[in-house]
């Protein structure tokens, strides 16, 4: 008998509790540390049946994540609240999912550069506030409530406040910036550079601000953070990382990837500089960031206070304004006539200058869809797709030798001063019809005899007021 327990005592046993092959003579499992019998079994069926913690992440858990998110809430139900305003200004009730029309955005204090430049410096800030429609906001919304909370509760809600203002605003200044036509020569151009001073809006940028935060937060603080909290934040956001810039380079020329890149890297620049909320510490907070969180509330409260001082007159749109459907059609034709035009005079710009004639296509069928507000503008549409297809031929005329060269030459020098005098007649029609059909005209030329810029930008743009 006493042979037999020795014996069983040297052979290897499996632990009850996890599974796992516990070696001879073992009496604590390796694997979930439950204390082990002679046999290998757990000692009794409460010890079977617990499961075993991480008892320090539990602790920094409970320390942290029961503490209060109040202004993640609140910066929900802002941009849930501005964008029903919207809604109800808009006319699309009975459309969920289409985009509000330019004029709303453009109301509501979207980033356009050449307001920002006319004065308009809160399009920087009121931006963050603002969406394009209903599943634009659904997903912002959803983000922030995932994301937020972890911040404010790590950080504590002044610094939050801070953070996502900071951030947002910074996302909004690389949208800004990289307005360039001219860098939109590569597919990193193309994803990060715009061709067109297009609206944009949305808290993407303090998003992305928020996942900055997190991932310096996870790497500054890895020494003294729990395992479970390493794999959250830090080197563990990097997929989520990776596949949010895969599908911004799937999206580019509709997502705005450098207000994303914006808000990151200033979220996490800050969070590199700011320490956050540890277990145990007590609950004041330094008056330094008490200021900042006042000043940062206080500037977007300022910032629609400008929005509303300059709301435009005519509100709320379409149906409210007795607009007849024939009415509403002609007002869709012109701005998508407008951005036909818009787009034949850069394209044909950037197309002069690089030879790279891959664009001219595709306007060109733009071109020929779009209907004309009047006979004039139906001229001008004509000669611009003349025009195009001139400058199409011409590498053909290039590709040959001797008299060709030199035809090739006198056609560029003629069909630059055609180009112009076309220029001329454009900006013409448009200052003519200004208040007919509520036009803008944003003029980067005064000259109109220069040749095509080299910065391929549209040196006069004419959109709907």
């Amino acid at each position: 008998m006493s042979d037999q327990s020795t014996s069983s005592m040297e052979r290897p046993s499996m632990c009850r509790n996890c599974g796992a092959i516990v070696g001879a003579g073992v009496t604590v499992c390796p694997q979930c540390g439950v204390p082990l019998s002679p046999e290998g079994a757990a000692f009794n069926a409460e010890e079977v049946r617990r499961p075993v913690y991480d008892r320090e992440a539990m602790r920094f858990a409970r320390a942290v994540l029961t503490r209060p998110y109040n202004f993640t809430i609140l910066f929900l139900v802002a941009n849930l609240f501005v964008f029903l305003l919207m809604w109800s200004s808009s006319g699309l009730q009975g459309s969920a999912l289409a985009a509000f029309p330019n004029t709303v955005l453009d109301a509501y204090g979207a980033k356009l550069n050449y307001l920002i430049n006319a004065g308009q410096w809160w399009r920087f800030v009121t931006p963050v506030f603002i969406h394009v429609n209903l599943p634009h906001i659904l997903v912002n919304m959803w983000s922030l409530w995932v994301v937020g909370p972890y911040v404010e509760k790590l950080y504590g809600s002044a610094r939050f406040v801070f953070f996502w203002v900071l951030t947002g605003v910074c996302g909004v200044v690389a949208s800004y910036l990289t307005v360039r036509p001219d860098m939109q020569v590569s597919s990193i151009g193309r994803f990060l550079f715009k061709s067109m001073d297009n609206p944009s809006a949305g808290a993407s940028g303090a998003l992305f601000g928020m996942v900055g935060v997190l991932f310096v937060f996870g790497i500054k603080f890895r020494r003294e953070l729990p395992e479970g909290f390493k794999r959250a934040f830090g080197t563990g956001l990097l997929p989520m990382i990776m596949m949010n810039l895969f599908i911004g380079y799937l999206g580019r020329g509709f997502i705005d990837n450098a207000a994303h890149l914006g808000g990151f890297f200033s979220g996490a620049l800050a969070a590199l500089f700011v320490g956050y909320k540890r277990p145990g510490q007590r609950a004041s907070v330094a008056v330094f960031w008490h200021v900042l969180q006042l000043m940062a509330l206080a500037l977007v409260a300022v910032s629609f206070l400008m929005v509303a001082l300059n709301f435009p007159k005519g509100f709320p749109l379409d149906k409210e304004r007795g607009e007849t459907s024939a009415e509403q059609q002609a007002r869709k034709n012109l701005g998508a006539y407008l951005n036909a035009v818009n787009e034949g005079e850069r394209v044909f710009i950037e197309a002069f200058n690089s030879g790279d004639m891959k664009g001219v296509d595709q306007t060109l069928e733009q071109l020929q869809e779009v209907t004309a507000p009047d006979e004039t503008a139906n001229k001008l549409r004509a000669e611009l797709i003349s025009l195009l297809e001139r400058l199409r031929k011409i590498p053909a005329i290039e590709g040959k030798t001797g008299k060709a060269s030199a035809d090739a030459t006198t056609e560029r020098e003629k069909l630059k001063s055609d180009f112009n005098i076309w220029q001329n007649n454009h900006i013409g029609w448009a200052k003519e019809n200004q208040k007919k059909y509520g036009l803008r005209i944003d003029e980067g030329q005064e000259e109109t005899d220069n040749p095509p810029q080299q910065n391929g930008s549209n040196n006069n743009r004419t959109t709907k007021d």
